[in-house]
């Protein structure tokens, strides 16, 4: 078994953060839960949370299986979702939504359902492929940090909540500026992780790469 350090089960407890960035679908959650009671946009949240947890808990779970069963080693494919996450990060930089999250048509049929809280609030926008990909290269194959990294998914899913929640109330006190700029950061971050996450990969693939 992996001995984890406090220090390692940060880093991936903030990779979860900056990863899924729930400040960044402030914008897209208030405009899709226009004009709902008070009441639903309450529900949406949590079925949007709830979904967040069940999909990375299902992830972390199952997801070495799956990748077993079509024959895909881990380092490829923490190379594969390095590169993914590369590119969330570049566009978090720009202060852009990665279209690997959700496509401008994708968003706006979104405006035309009733119940935007399972997809595309919870799936893709806030537990996307990147976020899925992440959990499953940090669980391992050890029941350490497996159990560790499914508590900071539950805690971040209930931090999206809080988030959600408030978000009238952030965005007017940060404003857009101020999101742009947290979400600039949080892409620096991010793409600090993804180039972590390759490198783990080559020098897995190609053990005399020092």
């Amino acid at each position: 078994m992996i001995s984890l350090s406090w220090h390692e089960a940060l880093k991936m407890l903030v990779g979860l953060v900056v990863i899924i960035d729930p400040l960044l679908s402030l914008p897209t959650f208030i405009t899709l839960t226009e004009g709902m009671h008070e009441q639903a946009r309450r529900i949406c949240i949590r079925r949007a949370s709830l979904t967040v947890g069940i999909v990375l808990t299902v992830a972390v779970l199952l997801g070495q299986q799956i990748l077993d069963l079509l024959a895909i080693s881990m380092p490829a494919f923490r190379i594969a979702g390095g590169l993914l996450i590369l590119m969330m990060a570049l566009s978090m930089m720009h202060a852009q939504r990665s279209a690997t999250q959700a496509t401008e048509e994708e968003s706006s049929e979104a405006l035309d359902k009733e119940d935007v809280s399972v997809v595309p609030l919870g799936v893709p926008l806030l537990a996307g492929p990147g976020a899925i990909s992440t959990v499953i290269i940090d669980a391992h194959h050890d029941l350490q940090i497996t159990a560790v990294l499914l508590i900071e998914i539950w805690l971040v899913a209930g931090m999206v909540m809080l988030i959600l929640q408030f978000a009238q109330r952030i965005r007017q006190a940060l404003g857009n500026t101020g999101i742009n700029i947290a979400t600039r950061l949080m892409g620096l971050m991010l793409a600090a992780i993804a180039i972590e996450f390759m490198v783990g990969g080559l020098r897995a693939m190609l053990p005399g790469l020092r």
